[in-house]
């Protein structure tokens, strides 16, 4: 079959078959996976399909305003870009050529602990709107440096991910052989080997690390602390949450948070913002989808702290829908990486150019000229 280019990739779906065809199979595995049976990880998508929108007619939509404010920043459009772990696995330029098309577009990106480019080197890449994303260490001092250092380094919000008490059980990550470093078998070799250009291309740039677990003082060689799975706080709680804050002092998300309950004590803790998350169904594998748990959250919250999705998402119309139910803005994860994968920063810029086309069609199709005319009243009730 022959490989699709940019130029024919046409949705999310295209250029998650054109990654496919680019990455050697465990690593695309790794990335497109979920938990145990994925069931949640399907149905973060496919929840959408059971939202039918009441599209509105005669309004003046020859002008669609999609810009709006996200924790302190001024978006053009309703987006994020998630914190996904280790993305040089996929693009030798990973985090800098993700961070610098969503400047491009507009939007904010979000550097994950796990990142392998330092969240400095990230900085100096680019000048867009930036969120660091925090796993709670065992090594608290550790944590409060990551802190400090997105800090001095001008990040304009901190993301704090609070569903990893442990690790998924990602089996078809387990079946493809995906690991780190690589345990060779003669079934991973070959798979690696049917992507020559990726090998090459990766070992021109040489070994990955968690550029941000690097310590300095070991002669730049990855700390104890570089084995993350390891290293997360499974004794975090709300206590901590409320300490990040004071000694974050700014923007502050929460991300993981599936029940109204929990939305409640955030707000109470002194978060901006609930990222409502299921991990892209890569935790716990029973899990509702996010958007089936986004509208009981933002009516919890109110307007008390922002509301963001994060899962499922891969039309502008399913930004449009979770709008409408509450959500201030959405966030993506596998839709750039699948863009990143099929052509580096140029497929991201394709990727999130292809949703934001698409949230502005659905926006004139459905009525709605600007972000803040996108109510509940646009969510189809039957009587």
């Amino acid at each position: 079959m022959k490989r699709r280019s940019l130029a024919d990739c046409h949705n999310i779906l295209d250029l998650r078959e054109r990654a496919r065809h680019c990455l050697p199979s465990p690593v695309f595995h790794m990335m497109d996976g979920g938990a145990e049976s994925e069931l949640t990880a399907r149905r973060n998508s496919l929840a959408f399909d059971d939202i039918a929108l009441a599209p509105r007619c005669l309004v003046d939509v020859s002008k669609v305003k999609t810009a709006t404010r996200v924790l302190g920043q001024d978006l053009e459009w309703p987006l994020l870009c998630a914190p996904t772990g280790a993305s040089r696995l996929f693009h030798p330029d990973g985090e800098l050529a993700v961070a610098r098309a969503a400047a491009k577009a507009g939007i904010l990106y979000s550097l994950s602990t796990a990142s392998t480019y330092s969240l400095e080197e990230v900085v100096a890449a680019t000048s867009g709107p930036k969120m660091f994303q925090l796993y709670v260490h065992k090594n608290r001092d550790l944590t409060r440096s990551l802190i400090e250092r997105s800090k001095r380094a001008g990040y304009a919000a901190l993301c704090l991910t609070v569903d990893v008490p442990a690790m998924g059980n990602r089996e078809r990550s387990l079946r493809a052989g995906f690991n780190m470093p690589p345990v060779w078998t003669l079934r991973t070799a070959l798979s690696y080997a049917r992507r020559p250009a990726w090998v090459l291309a990766q070992m021109r740039q040489g070994s990955i690390t968690l550029a941000n677990l690097v310590d300095p003082s070991d002669g730049g060689g990855p700390s104890q602390s570089t084995s993350l799975t390891d290293q997360i706080d499974a004794a975090l709680t709300w206590k901590d949450v409320r300490e990040i804050a004071d000694l974050w002092g700014g923007p502050l998300a929460l991300k993981g948070v599936m029940s109204a309950e929990d939305a409640r004590r955030a707000a109470d803790a002194g978060v901006s913002a609930v990222i409502v998350s299921n991990h892209g169904g890569r935790q716990l594998d029973g899990a509702a989808a996010a958007v089936e748990a986004l509208p009981k959250i933002a009516r919890a919250v109110g307007d008390r702290i922002e509301v963001i999705l994060d899962g499922g998402v891969r039309r502008g119309v399913h930004v449009l829908k979770a709008l409408a139910l509450g959500a201030k803005a959405c966030s993506i994860g596998r839709p750039y990486l699948y863009g990143l994968s099929a052509g580096g920063e140029a497929g991201v810029v394709k990727a999130l150019s292809i949703l934001r086309t698409e949230l502005t069609l659905a926006m004139q199709l459905s009525g709605c000229a600007d972000v803040e005319s996108i109510g509940s009243n646009l969510i189809w009730r039957s009587v």
